[in-house]
């Protein structure tokens, strides 16, 4: 169950067909997560990089695990300083803390079918032995995608919902308040609280993505670049990319991350000769094409979205076979050096 304020939150007039709508409007309006949304949107945003050996001894030693689109991590503050997610914009980054132990869950969550499994997935690796504990959540992403009308601006949502943002947003929190855990939301910054407008009037993303600090449970804006987002991050997006095609990976979010160890361990996966016939026509396609038949939110993409993309299939076509990349049908093992940064064992 939902905890606003310390006290259960209800909405009163919901619906069983448009519950989650109904209950995601009240909380939006809900005058304490207006203010934790205002508090958020005053927190510059956290350029997250890990540099080369001659870089800061502060950040060289900051422990990060960071989280890809359908990923989940749990992590130990024991192990781990920072957990975070970015490159959200019609996707919700979803925090999960256990108050008495700290263990943290992030998963960055991209479509209603992973939420019922991806929570459970989550919730597992946050309890130990205490189950009773309480939940800080937090939600930061998503953005006003589709008009008001369109997705329930009103005191109801009826008809059929339209874009991404919404219906994503509505089925976590309806999933929350459905469950007998005692979630305290502390932050919903996401859909009209999430938005800006750009020089050519498109609805744009105010943040992509955010950093849990695990010792003490705050959040903050961040984004990541290439040396922040690893271990191993071409063959994590070719994951996501190839779990489309794999029935057995179906409703559920990508796990790499080993709570226990502080290790990454990518679990074998392989790629098919469409997603390959998929590679060798998306490199010919324009910057202006590749937003437009990849992204949910073409006007909303980071810079390096077309980057990442061609990235991606440059990879594929150079290794056609997956099993280039798993040797003997073995996963690919990072762990952490005293640095702190990821080294393939």
């Amino acid at each position: 169950m939902i905890y606003v304020g310390g006290v259960p939150f209800s909405a009163d007039d919901a619906e069983s067909s448009s519950q989650g709508s109904t209950m995601l409007v009240a909380l939006m309006e809900h005058p304490v997560l207006v203010s934790a949304s205002s508090s958020v949107k005053a927190i510059p945003t956290w350029k997250f990089t890990i540099p080369e050996e001659s870089g800061s001894e502060k950040s060289r030693q900051s422990k990060c695990v960071y989280v890809f689109q359908r990923e989940y991590a749990t992590v130990d503050p024991a192990y781990v300083d920072f957990v975070g997610t970015d490159e959200a914009t019609t996707c919700v980054g979803l925090s999960i803390r256990n108050r008495t132990s700290g263990m943290t869950s992030v998963s960055h969550m991209d479509s209603p079918n992973v939420v019922d499994i991806g929570l459970t997935q989550m919730l597992n690796s946050v309890f130990n032995e205490n189950s009773d504990a309480e939940l800080d959540v937090h939600l930061v992403g998503g953005f006003q995608d589709v008009s008001p009308q369109q997705a329930g601006g009103g005191s109801r949502c009826k008809g059929k919902l339209k874009g991404y943002s919404f219906p994503l947003c509505a089925k976590i929190v309806e999933t929350l308040q459905s469950r007998g855990e005692r979630f305290l939301l502390q932050t919903l910054h996401v859909l009209g609280h999430n938005t800006r407008w750009d020089s050519a009037g498109n609805a744009c993303p105010i943040f992509n993505g955010f950093l849990v600090e695990t010792s003490t449970g705050s959040i903050f804006p961040a984004s990541f670049d290439k040396t922040s987002r690893c271990p191993d991050e071409i063959v994590r997006r070719t994951r996501l990319a190839a779990c489309f095609e794999d029935t057995n990976l179906s409703g559920r979010l990508l796990e790499v991350y080993d709570t226990q160890t502080d290790r990454f361990i990518i679990a074998p996966f392989f790629w098919t000769e469409h997603l390959l016939y998929i590679a060798s026509t998306g490199e010919k396609l324009s910057d202006s094409e590749i937003l437009l038949s990849c992204s949910t939110s073409p006007f909303a993409e980071g810079p390096d979205f077309v980057d990442n993309e061609r990235r991606l299939w440059g990879f594929l076509i150079e290794n056609p076979d997956w099993r280039d990349m798993f040797p003997m049908e073995q996963p690919r093992v990072f762990e952490r050096a005293e640095s702190g940064f990821w080294i393939r064992q």
